[in-house]
């Protein structure tokens, strides 16, 4: 287990994480404009910008569940080779 990897294994958890918040994010602006273009009828770009958040949203998912089983797989690995008792290379 070389250092790079465990360093490699941190950064793909964050990705997971960041990927995660943005989407959240994304949920819930997309429903503060569909309020904002239910209020009013002038403001009806607002509900096409959720539809493009909800794109986005969709296109994500992937992304995130790629990110998150890789993490989670590589965390397994790094985990597994300290309690067998190795030293870090």
């Amino acid at each position: 287990m070389t250092a790079s990897y465990r360093r490699w294994t941190v950064v793909i958890t964050w990705a997971a994480v960041v990927v995660a918040a943005l989407m959240a994010f994304a949920l819930v602006m997309s429903i503060v404009f569909l309020v904002w273009a239910d209020q009013d009828t002038r403001n009806a770009a607002y509900g096409y910008l959720a539809l493009v958040l909800w794109v986005g949203i969709a296109a994500g998912v992937p992304v995130l569940i790629a990110v998150t089983i890789s993490a989670r797989d590589m965390r397994r690995r790094v985990r597994e080779w300290s309690r067998a008792g190795n030293t870090p290379f």
